[in-house]
């Protein structure tokens, strides 16, 4: 049976001499694996939209197992995220990270406007640490996880100045510090976004300017929480680290 898909190219692998298989998120099947015969030669139809982060259009030959390509027509190579290696290393993560967190063919129409305006606004060259950060909220409840950050875990104040508890799950006012004394302390503008980026739609961000302290603590705070509840171990979140420790340098010669 042959299908129409819209996707997104979220992983690739090497399979015997000339072969790919390719995982795609798409819009109406969620996670697919697809083997794309000759995708490995240069001459191959198939060597563009088998890139990492293409979206495109696809017809797949289903099955119950492993599909297989036919025609591919890329809609956008996100070509500009290919051409930067910060760019690059936050997309890895986002499409890493999601693979990670969902199951095949478990269709998300919204997880995939998601997945496709976050890799979009990396390509246009809006912040990748924000959109990052973006991603990371949004992507909690895909996870079953649902931080507190409506109003103090312990107390339920709505009012007051707010720290993070990672072992209440959430924020906690400044009434009820004493009952944890390894929270972390965060500056208003933290909290605001936070609160902003887990509820707010993606598709009408503007431009966003976040001071550098503040993207730390955005940093420390979403870092620790999927570090605690998430159980994720992921290859491109080592390697992202080591690329803003890489990034820090640079700024701090120039």
């Amino acid at each position: 049976m042959f299908q129409k898909c819209e996707g997104i190219v979220i992983r690739r692998t090497n399979y015997g001499e000339n072969n790919k298989i390719i995982t795609l998120y798409t819009r109406e099947w969620g996670k697919i694996a697809v083997m794309a015969r000759g995708a490995s030669k240069p001459s191959s139809r198939f060597s563009a939209v088998t890139q990492l982060f293409n979206y495109g259009s696809y017809l797949v030959q289903m099955s119950k197992g492993m599909g297989t390509l036919q025609q591919g027509e890329t809609i956008s190579s996100m070509r500009s995220i290919k051409e930067d290696i910060f760019s690059t290393a936050y997309a890895s993560y986002m499409v890493e990270l999601l693979d990670k967190s969902v199951d095949d063919r478990s269709p998300n129409p919204y997880l995939f406007e998601l997945l496709y305006q976050s890799l979009h606004y990396i390509n246009e060259g809006y912040d990748q640490e924000i959109i990052t950060f973006i991603f990371e909220m949004k992507m909690l409840d895909v996870l079953g996880l649902h931080p507190n950050l409506d109003s103090c875990s312990i107390c339920g104040a709505q009012e007051g100045s707010f720290s993070f508890s990672f072992r209440e799950g959430g924020f906690i006012c400044h009434r009820c510090l004493d009952k944890d004394p390894y929270h972390m302390k965060i500056s208003p503008a933290a909290v605001k976004l936070l609160r902003l980026f887990y509820y707010f739609d993606l598709s009408r961000l503007g431009k966003i300017s976040v001071k550098p302290e503040t993207k730390r603590e955005l940093e420390r705070v979403i870092g620790t929480y999927y570090e605690e509840y998430s159980g994720l171990q992921l290859k491109s979140k080592k390697f992202l680290k080591q690329m803003d420790r890489l990034k820090g340098t640079f700024g701090s010669e120039s």
